[in-house]
């Protein structure tokens, strides 16, 4: 996506020597390609600092895999301590 961005970019400064207009088209892309950059965790985020965004995002990550090991793990405890049993059973 970045590269077609950079070509698009070339191109319409290309056409800017036949028509200056074509600069301003290819200056509003760069703007608008910056300011779109910068919302996703760059330089400016909505909720202030990037670094509390991340931050945030990180430990949301985190809770969500605890909650995830938490409920899988006690939920196929039992039946893996049932298989074990079972299988020892039949050894004998």
């Amino acid at each position: 996506m970045f590269v077609l961005l950079l070509i698009l970019i070339a191109v319409l400064f290309g056409f800017g020597f036949l028509d200056p207009i074509w600069w301003v088209a290819a200056a509003v892309l760069v703007y608008g390609a910056t300011r779109h950059g910068r919302g996703r965790g760059g330089v400016r985020s909505r909720g202030g600092s990037s670094d509390l965004g991340d931050y945030r995002d990180y430990r949301e990550r985190r809770v969500r895999q605890e909650r995830w090991d938490r409920r899988y793990t006690r939920q196929n405890r039992a039946r893996w301590r049932g298989e074990d049993r079972r299988d020892r059973e039949h050894r004998r």
